[in-house]
């Protein structure tokens, strides 16, 4: 190796090195006895497939199960639950590898999370339930009812994650599509992702609205400590790795048969030409688009998710 070669290499395996610092050096958050939002509403854990779950319930009525976006948790929800729970029991839940349910060290693929939320609905019985999804949770509902659980009556696919060979949040920000395009890079996307910090990730989830004072400060600076967990990193990064599977969803679709309803953000990352396909593909589907929106529309328009909700649950 030359002389030259030795010297730029030199620095890259520094800052490499540093990166596994910083990340062995994070402090790892302890799991919140209380929601802070909502701190009547007990926070709970079960079992499932031998992995613990943390998850909500509250209210009663016909069942609604909330599932949120990926690298997210069920705070996501914040601004719709208490509603909801004067009409529906409502349960929320937090995947693997997200919040504060268990890390295991595996391959995070779609059919993973489709397999765990059934586990989920299986273990607590419910039964009957109207499935309302964000992102890849509205994707997960879709796959359920695509593959007939008899736990699942409706789904609210809010927009769903299933487009550009699960790229979509590349789409975001041109911050989002630097990062995530680095992530293909070998050693160096992990060396960025190791030394993040909380105004970069700040940056990430404010592009998932089109108001960024959508989003509350306490939840940003939340989902960012949760991102402080051992083995939380490999978790996403592997979640990145599959996003192509997300995409491939919709080969299921034609084979739903029960109530569907497609609600889409006017400025969801998602394109037009994507959301009628989804529309054409689900016998029945609705589809609705909310004006002046993003992707998270549980934060940014919480009104809308929970008059669809109540119509599609009320009839």
């Amino acid at each position: 190796m030359t002389g030259t070669a030795i010297l730029i290499l030199a620095p890259l395996v520094g800052v490499v090195l540093v990166s596994y610092v910083v990340e062995a050096l994070r402090a790892e958050p302890t799991p919140p006895e209380r929601l802070a939002w909502a701190p009547d509403i007990p926070v709970r854990y079960v079992e499932v497939d031998g992995l613990t779950i943390r998850y909500i319930v509250a209210g009663e009525g016909p069942v609604l199960v909330l599932l949120h976006t990926l690298r997210t948790q069920l705070d996501m929800f914040q601004k719709v639950i208490p509603e909801l729970a004067r009409h529906f029991r409502v349960y929320a839940m937090d995947y693997p590898g997200h919040g504060y349910s268990d890390i295991p060290r595996t391959d995070y693929t779609a059919d993973f999370f489709v397999e765990t939320v059934a586990g989920f609905l299986e273990r607590l019985d419910i039964q009957q339930a109207a499935i309302v999804g964000e992102s890849i949770g509205g994707t997960i509902g879709l796959l359920l009812a695509a593959r007939g659980d008899p736990r699942v009556r409706s789904v609210v696919a809010i927009n769903p994650y299933d487009y550009d060979r699960g790229r979509g949040l590349r789409r975001s920000s041109w911050l989002a599509n630097l990062l995530f395009g680095l992530n293909d890079v070998p050693v160096l996307g992990a060396t960025f992702m190791r030394l993040r910090q909380f105004p970069i990730e700040k940056r990430v989830f404010e592009g998932g609205v089109k108001r960024k004072q959508s989003i509350p400060q306490p939840l940003l600076k939340e989902m960012y400590r949760v991102g402080e967990r051992r083995g939380h990193l490999h978790a996403f990064m592997s979640l990145v790795r599959h996003w192509p599977g997300w995409e491939k969803a919709r080969e299921a679709y034609g084979r739903i048969n029960r109530p569907v309803l497609l609600l889409y953000g006017e400025s969801d990352w998602s394109r037009k030409a994507e959301r009628e396909a989804n529309a054409h593909a689900i016998p029945g589907a609705q589809m609705q688009v909310v004006p002046e929106a993003g992707h998270f529309l549980s934060l940014e328009a919480p009104a809308e998710v929970i008059r669809v909700t109540r119509v599609l649950l009320t009839g």
